[in-house]
């Protein structure tokens, strides 16, 4: 089989500070692992696709990646969706940063084929 990898795209305008980049980068992995048990808790059947498999299976390589803005942050998560990519965006809900407004901060994609994944997100700068 390929490679297989998770992408974890940070927005860089924010500013936030290193810790709270770290726990949103945190957040974005594990949202794919906490969305397949909510499912599972609901169905009875936890579920992966071959590619899922092999990457939990596996090292769990992660790439983290940079955008500008908030705009091209869900442009890459639309484009990985529209590549039938699995895709998490995360919201953060201010508590902490951003004066209690909920702000969104990053997106995990896939884990999947690193080459689906480059074709949407090889344009973009390492974190």
């Amino acid at each position: 089989m390929s490679e297989i990898k998770q992408v974890i795209v940070i927005r860089k305008d924010l500013k936030m500070r290193r810790g709270k980049e770290i726990a949103q980068g945190a957040h974005a992995s594990m949202a794919f692992m906490s969305h397949r048990i909510r499912e599972a808790l609901a169905t009875g059947a936890l579920e992966f696709t071959p590619e899922q498999v092999e990457w939990i299976s596996g090292l769990f390589a992660k790439i983290t990646l940079q955008v500008n803005s908030e705009e091209e942050l869900l442009a890459v998560a639309d484009a990985a969706k529209q590549a039938g990519i699995e895709c998490h965006v995360i919201t953060d809900a201010g508590r902490t940063e951003f004066n209690g407004v909920a702000t969104i901060t990053a997106c995990a994609i896939g884990p999947d084929e690193a080459q689906k994944i480059d074709k949407v997100t090889g344009h973009l700068k390492l974190y």
